[in-house]
């Protein structure tokens, strides 16, 4: 799109982001990532009240005199958007593509972290890594990550997400919270260990966005359908009760794998449908997880 045309898409997704940011999520987003707990400080003289499991004895032992660690709380949080920018994610039968629906969630999490004074990364992949921007704070910084989203052109159509997920664990040293944003359109097993160690390192979430037609399929008569990614096409009799079984029946079980994946290794997801607001979607999940850690 031209400069124009993609300034005015960020401009809208920005009003749209920050409006629910300030009016819903804000609070939400704050009360469910509080940081990382408690980060050392400095090593000061030991003064009565001092909790004793607080001292130092290597310091105490080599000046004689009695030391204590000192921490502080560690509030800021690096936020990472993991992003599938695979074929896939061109498709939608509702009001928008899931690639479009994905980039404003990415955009609500984004303004929702440096609200809460965080910095934001970027990851962008589909069967290769295609752009990281190293996380950053700051309304600038967002504004990048938005016209990233929405005007990047991946070389490659197809998904890797197990390779995604290795070189995040390579760039990303330090615990994150990750964003995992995907239709998940890929065997389970491809990515399953990936998955596994990443969840380890970092507070992993993933965002399965998908669209009522790659469950429930329509009586149309004669159709043609194509992978997206692949190119591979075939026409189909969509009136044909069996076939239309057979597709929903395929499509609620790869949705119940990825789910006993997720459930399996312990990995948080939140659902988002073209057809339903996803607003409801992430606030349910924060609320689940804020009673969780209560």
């Amino acid at each position: 799109m031209d400069q124009k045309e993609l300034l005015k898409k960020v401009r809208a997704i920005q009003i749209k982001a920050s409006r629910m940011v300030d009016d819903v999520l804000a609070g939400e987003y704050s009360s469910v990532f509080k940081g990382r707990g408690m980060e050392f400080d400095e090593v000061r003289q030991y003064v009565p009240g001092d909790e004793i499991r607080t001292i130092d004895w290597n310091v105490t032992a080599r000046t004689g005199v009695p030391h204590v660690k000192r921490f502080v709380e560690e509030r800021e949080l690096t936020v990472v958007l993991l992003v599938d920018l695979s074929s896939s994610g061109r498709f939608g039968t509702v009001k928008q593509l899931k690639s479009e629906i994905a980039a404003e969630i990415c955009a609500l999490l984004a303004f929702s972290a440096i609200k809460n004074h965080d910095k934001v990364g970027l990851v962008l992949f589909t069967d290769r890594v295609e752009k990281y921007v190293p996380p950053k704070k700051g309304k600038k910084h967002v504004l990048r990550v938005i016209r990233e989203l929405l005007d990047y052109r991946p070389r490659g159509g197809e998904t890797d997400i197990g390779l995604a997920l290795e070189y995040l664990t390579r760039v990303v040293r330090k615990r994150a919270v990750v964003f995992l944003v995907s239709d998940f359109l890929a065997e389970p097993e491809t990515f399953e260990k990936p998955l596994k160690l990443a969840g380890k390192r970092h507070d992993l979430i993933t965002i399965t966005v998908t669209d009522p037609r790659e469950v429930e399929f329509p009586s149309l008569g004669l159709i043609e359908i194509e992978d997206i990614e692949t190119g591979e096409s075939m026409v189909i009799d969509s009136k044909s009760l069996r076939i239309r079984s057979s597709y929903r029946q395929r499509g609620l079980a790869e949705a119940e794998a990825r789910r006993n994946l997720f459930r399996r290794i312990d990995v948080d997801q939140i659902a988002v449908q073209t057809d339903r607001p996803y607003l409801e979607s992430i606030l349910k999940f924060f609320k689940m997880r804020e009673r969780r850690f209560r």
